[in-house]
C-alpha cells in the first residue's frame, strides 16, 4: 500500500495538483461488490487521480485479518495495519512473521503500472511512474538498511523510454522491474511482436541484470469460467495467465535472443510448470510444421528455463515435492503480505511443515539463497 501522499511528496510540485491523492468520500457498493462514489451513505478512502476513483477493498489489505472479516468491503487508510504503508511499522511485522528481505509489488498504480497506461495525460503519467520510482529507491528501500528490495516501474506505452528507465535504476542499484504477464490483454504488443516492440526494454534488462517480475493480475484481466462463477472458482484460475505467459517466454525466441535475460513469476505458485515444461518439450520433439515454433529455438524449451525463470510460491506442496523437474535453483519463497492468501505472521510454522522433507540445502536455497542470487543481493545485511 503507497503512502497516501507519496505522489504529492515526489511529483515535481506543479504537477501535484493532478498527480494521485488520496480522497475521502461517501460510497456504495452493488450487488457485484463493485464500491463507487455516492452523494451519501459511509465514507472511506479513494484514490483519486484524473477520472479514476479507486478504493482500497480489504482483500488486499488483509494481513491480521480473520478469514470471515476477509469480504472485500473498502477500506481506509486509518483501519489498515500502518504497516502495510509506513516503513518503520512494515519492518517490524517483517520481524513478527521472521522476513529478512522482502521486495513488494505496487498496488495504486496496479502490478506492472496499469493505472499509468491508461493515463490520458502520458507525460504526468511519466512524471508518476519516475516519481514512484524514486520513492522506493531512496525512501521505501533506502530507509529499510537493505531489507527491502527495490521494484521499480516502466512506462508500458514506451518500450524506448521503458529502456530509460530501467537503465536509470539500474545505475542506481535497482535489479527488479515489473512487467505485465500478458501485455497483448492490456492493448500492448506481445513478445511475439515482429517489430521486436519490446526490444529497447529487453535489451536494458540484459544489459543491466534487471530480472523481470511478473506478479499474479499484471494482465488486468482473468479468463473465467463463466460470469456466475463463484469468487472461488476465480481465485483457483488465476495462475491461468501465468502459465501462458510462461509458454510465451520460452517460445518467442526471447530467451534466445536476450541470453541475460530472467524472469520471475510472483504469487503464481509452482506446480504446474513441470507439466507445461513437459508439454512444450513434447511439441517441440515432433517438429511439426504446422506448430510454427521458432526457428530460434534449436534446444527443448525446458532447457531455457535452468538459471533463466524462476517460480514463487507461497502455498504449494505438490509444487515443492517436484522440485527436481522445476530445479530447485529456480524457486523462491514469499509471504504474500499484506494479500488476502497471507499466513502472516505464521509464514514461518508454514515453511517448517511444508519443507520438512528438504535438505538444508535446499531449504537455504528456496528460503534465501535463490532470490539472493535473482536479485543480485549481498549475502547479508548491515
Amino acid at each position: 500500500m503507497e503512502p497516501p501522499d507519496l505522489w504529492q511528496r515526489w511529483l515535481p510540485s506543479p504537477l501535484r495538483a493532478a498527480g494521485p491523492k488520496v480522497v475521502r468520500a461517501a460510497y456504495s457498493t452493488s450487488r457485484g461488490g463493485n464500491v463507487s462514489i455516492a452523494t451519501s451513505g459511509p465514507e472511506t478512502d479513494f484514490w483519486a487521480f484524473e477520472d479514476l476513483r479507486a478504493p482500497i477493498k480489504n482483500g488486499s489489505a488483509a494481513a491480521g485479518l480473520d478469514p470471515s472479516e476477509i469480504d472485500y468491503r473498502p477500506v481506509a487508510y486509518s483501519e489498515m495495519r500502518p504497516g502495510f504503508y509506513e516503513l518503520a511499522a512494515r519492518l517490524d511485522d517483517m520481524d513478527q512473521n521472521h522476513i529478512e528481505r522482502s521486495l513488494c509489488f505496487p498496488t495504486f498504480p496496479r502490478f506492472c503500472g496499469q493505472t499509468f497506461l491508461e493515463a490520458k495525460d502520458k507525460d504526468l503519467a511519466l512524471a508518476c511512474v519516475r516519481a514512484y520510482n524514486d520513492w522506493m529507491v531512496e525512501e521505501w528501500a533506502g530507509g529499510s538498511g537493505g531489507r527491502l528490495i527495490p521494484l521499480c516501474l516502466i512506462p508500458l506505452w514506451d518500450p524506448t523510454l521503458a529502456g530509460q528507465e530501467v537503465r536509470r535504476n539500474a545505475a542506481r542499484g535497482v535489479r527488479a522491474v515489473a512487467f505485465s504477464e500478458l501485455p497483448s490483454f492490456l492493448g500492448l504488443p506481445s513478445l511475439y511482436a515482429a517489430d521486436g516492440h519490446w526490444d529497447p526494454f529487453l535489451a536494458a534488462c540484459n544489459d543491466t541484470g534487471t530480472t523481470i517480475c511478473i506478479h499474479i493480475g499484471s494482465a488486468s484481466k482473468f479468463i473465467h469460467s463463466s460470469p456466475d462463477a463463484p469468487r472461488v472458482s476465480n481465485q483457483c484460475g488465476t495462475t491461468i495467465n501465468s502459465q501462458m505467459a510462461f509458454v510465451d517466454w520460452l517460445m518467442s525466441g526471447v530467451m534466445v535472443r536476450y541470453p541475460e535475460v530472467r524472469v520471475a513469476f510472483s504469487e503464481s505458485q509452482i506446480g504446474w510448470m513441470p507439466f507445461v515444461m513437459e508439454r512444450l518439450d513434447n511439441l517441440w520433439s515432433k517438429g511439426r510444421s504446422g506448430a510454427d515454433i521458432n526457428p530460434l529455438i534449436t534446444e527443448p524449451p525446458s532447457s531455457y528455463v535452468a538459471g533463466r525463470i524462476f517460480g514463487c510460491f507461497f502455498e504449494d506442496d505438490f509444487g515443492l515435492a517436484s522440485r527436481d523437474v522445476i530445479g530447485i535453483d529456480q524457486i523462491t519463497f514469499e509471504s504474500d503480505y499484506p494479500h488476502q492468501d497471507s499466513l502472516w505472521p505464521h509464514t514461518l510454522a508454514y515453511a517448517e511443515k511444508a519443507m520438512a522433507e528438504l535438505t538444508a540445502e535446499e531449504i537455504y536455497k528456496v528460503v534465501r539463497g535463490n532470490a539472493i542470487n535473482l536479485f543480485q543481493l549481498p549475502a547479508e545485511i548491515g
